[in-house]
């Protein structure tokens, strides 16, 4: 009599781990779709201080003047003429506050224009930055 030999098969547990991967992908796409980017002005001022500063919203379209007078928004100088047609445009697409940070040395009369020609396009609240004291 013959004796037949038998192997015994191993069978190996696998996970499959790529539904997973793209599920994080997926999610990782869904929250950098969402989360709301704070646009900064794009300029390193030194504020004035004041002891009445308040935290207002993040949403905000935010404009900088630096010390010699230039008006900036997005890291890009604006001249004072074409303002009013930006801030208006943006508005349009969103309804926001508008905060003006400004160098504590620049011009007051530019810091009023460029508060002038926001409220002129359209915005409702116009705020200057401040530091708390």
């Amino acid at each position: 009599m013959k004796r037949e030999r038998y192997q015994a098969s191993i069978e190996t547990a696998d996970i499959n781990i790529s539904p997973l991967i793209d599920m994080m992908f997926l999610l990782l796409i869904f929250f950098i779709v969402t989360t709301a980017f704070v646009q900064e002005v794009g300029i390193d001022v030194q504020k004035p201080k004041a002891a009445s500063s308040q935290m207002l919203e993040k949403q905000s379209m935010m404009l900088g003047i630096t010390s010699k007078g230039q008006v900036v928004y997005g890291g890009k100088e604006i001249a004072l003429g074409n303002l009013r047609g930006m801030v208006a445009r943006q508005l349009r697409e969103q309804e926001r506050p508008v905060i003006v940070i400004a160098d504590e040395t620049c011009p007051s009369g530019i810091l009023v224009n460029v508060i002038d020609e926001c409220k002129l396009a359209g915005a409702k609240q116009v705020s200057i930055a401040t530091e708390v004291k």
